[in-house]
């Protein structure tokens, strides 16, 4: 038996606001809110689905230091200019982490400054 990827907590100074960039990211909807003010968002068919659903999670601070953990996205519907367009116009911002021009990848950062990579291979939607 094994386990399966279910969903991912990240802790955010503003959730309704965090959750809203990356449902358009991720071409999700809100699924719930907690009473805390936690709001999670996933695919149409929701928690337990093929992919992951992401909980925001309020916070009043940020865990200081080196993030451990980032997200990799891939464009589904255009190439990754055009996603790379897209999703600064949403709010990511570039990030510069030691990347080369040689890397077929770009490090952005969501509104928080989560960093996040927008992969070259364009994927199926689920």
């Amino acid at each position: 038996m094994a386990c399966r990827f279910s969903e991912l907590v990240v802790d955010s100074r503003d959730p309704e606001a965090l959750a809203a960039f990356w449902a358009a990211v991720l071409d999700y909807r809100v699924l719930g809110r907690e009473d805390d003010g936690a709001v999670e968002i996933g695919p149409e068919v929701g928690f337990g689905g093929a992919a992951p659903t992401l909980v925001f999670a309020p916070v009043p601070d940020p865990t200081p230091g080196k993030v451990r953990l980032h997200v990799d996205v891939n464009p589904t519907d255009r190439d990754q200019d055009a996603e790379l367009e897209r999703l600064l116009g949403l709010g990511a911002t570039r990030t510069d982490v030691g990347q080369t021009p040689e890397m077929n990848w770009h490090v952005l950062a969501d509104p928080e400054g989560n960093e996040f990579c927008l992969l070259k291979r364009r994927l199926d939607p689920l």
